[in-house]
Formats: structure tokens, sequence, C-alpha cells
């Protein structure tokens, strides 16, 4: 598929393949600017679901111009393929990072002076996206692009929900459990209306990820896994990570709180509770400004 031509655009190379779609490395023919393409796979293209969801995730996006957010720049709504452009941003995602750090003492390195800032950064995007309207529904760090110099891209708004605000929050009926269950709020997994506290809780899930090297819980089935969302209590993430300030992992655990009103009601507190303390004992942050 490299150097196919599609719309404006020469394929280069092959980034990443999801469970729907593909992102490639392109050329804009006119300009020779690199961008990033994302199109469903052959197989999804021709349900017509998939281009549905394909299209509505880059027109969310679009409206999202944010130096922390994956900036959109070109959507082609086809009725038969259908694909959007946005920034070359070439980076692995917060997960592939975690992942390195438990194998890799220079990439543990990174991880650990750049998380206050990685963290700062995510939770700006989050609070720029809630205050637009939108609750993203599918916080982890997968779905977060950290690069070499630790700026960090929010990606993938394919989830994406405007909560119904006034009356038609009474009116509205309850939707289907939509997200990732080792991060998805209880209110998420009972189908309830969102609001931002969701992403705070799926942010907390991920922020503990990030600190321990594994989600808030873990289980046997998936049904097991949403049932602990819902039920139990998580352990602090100092049982996995003694080196967590008493005050961050308190913070966490706000977050991870079961009933959204006992959790920080928006990322703007989170962000000022964030500037007050450290995430770790003996590691001084790479770069952290309010």
């Amino acid at each position: 598929m490299a150097d196919e031509i599609l719309g404006a655009y020469r394929m280069l190379k092959h980034l990443v393949t999801g469970q729907t779609s593909q992102v490639w490395e392109v050329v804009e023919n006119s300009s020779g600017r690199h961008f990033a393409l994302k199109l469903l796979l052959p197989e999804k293209a021709s349900q017509a679901e998939f281009r549905k969801s394909l299209v509505r995730e880059a027109t969310v996006g679009k409206q999202l111009a944010h130096p922390n957010i994956i900036r959109i720049v070109h959507v082609e709504p086809s009725a038969t393929n259908p694909y959007f452009v946005m920034e070359f941003f070439p980076a692995g995602n917060l997960k592939l990072r975690i992942m390195n750090a438990a194998r890799d003492p220079k990439a543990k390195t990174f991880l650990l002076e750049h998380t206050q800032d990685i963290l700062k950064q995510t939770a700006t995007a989050l609070a720029f996206m809630n205050a637009k309207g939108w609750v993203h529904r599918d916080v982890k760090p997968d779905n977060v692009l950290v690069n070499s110099a630790g700026d960090v891209r929010l990606i993938d708004f394919a989830l994406a929900q405007r909560p119904p605000t006034g009356l038609a929050r009474w009116f509205a009926r309850k939707a289907k459990p939509q997200g990732t269950r080792s991060y998805m709020s209880p209110e998420q997994i009972r189908g309830q209306v969102l609001d931002r506290r969701a992403d705070v809780y799926c942010f907390g899930a991920s922020v503990y990820e990030v600190l321990t090297g594994r989600p808030p819980f873990r289980a046997a089935s998936s049904q097991e896994l949403l049932t602990k969302h819902i039920t139990e209590k998580p352990a602090s993430p100092q049982q996995f990570n003694p080196d967590v300030t008493d005050e961050f992992a308190a913070l966490v655990l706000r977050m991870l709180a079961k009933k959204k009103e006992e959790r920080p009601k928006d990322f703007h507190e989170v962000l000022m509770a964030m500037k007050s303390m450290r995430v770790y004992k003996n590691v001084e942050p790479k770069s952290f400004s309010a």
C-alpha cells in the first residue's frame, strides 16, 4: 500500500494497526509536508457503523484545538472509504512507555523524570476537552502519546460524548457501557449519564498504572473486573511503589472514589492539587510549569 495515492496524500509508511483501523505516515503532494492518516481496515470499511464512527471521531477532534490534543487537519467522509488526516507526531503511547520502563533502565529513568509533566499535560488537555462540553470516555495510557521530549498529545475521540444538559438529563436513556474495562468509572459501567468526573476516574486509573506498572484492579474475567470497579477499594499506589509521596497517593485514590461526588469536581481541581505536590519522594521532576 506504500506509495499509493489517497486524495491529496501519498502513503509512505505504516505506523500502527488497531482493532478497526490503521495509521499511516503520509506526505501531502502539494506541500511535501508529512502527516498521519487514519483509515479503516478493509474488512471494516464495508460496515456503515465503523465508517460513521471514524468520521465522528475526526469531527469531534477537529473541534479541539489545543497544544496537547492531536490536531485534525482534514476529514474525508467518503461513503465507502472514509479517512482523516492529523498532525504527524512521532511518538509511542504512554502504555508502551510504562511497559518499557519495567525492563529498560533508561526507559524507567525517562518515565520517572517526566511523569509529573506528562500527567500535567494530559490533565490540561482533558480540562480543555471537558470545558468544550465533551467527555472523552476512554482515557487510558494507550490514548496518550508521549514523544522523546516528554511532549504529550491526547488521541482517540471515538467514544467522546456530549452529556445531556437541563431537562434532557432527566429523560436520558440508560446507555450501553462503553470504554476500556481497566479504566472505566462505576457510573460508566452502570450506563448512567456521565460528566467530567467520569474522565477524572479514568485518568486516576491511568495515573495509577503510570506509578505502579499495573492498573488499579486485576481480575480473572471481564465481569469480575467491572465488579471490582464498582465495589472494591483500590490499594494505595504506595503498596506497589513506596516512592510515591503520601499526598499524591491520596490524590490518586480521591480520583478513584466510587462516588463521583467524592472525586475532584474537574481537571482544574486536579491540576491545582498537582501544582502543590510532588509525585515521587526521591525523583526530581524534569519540568513542571503551572
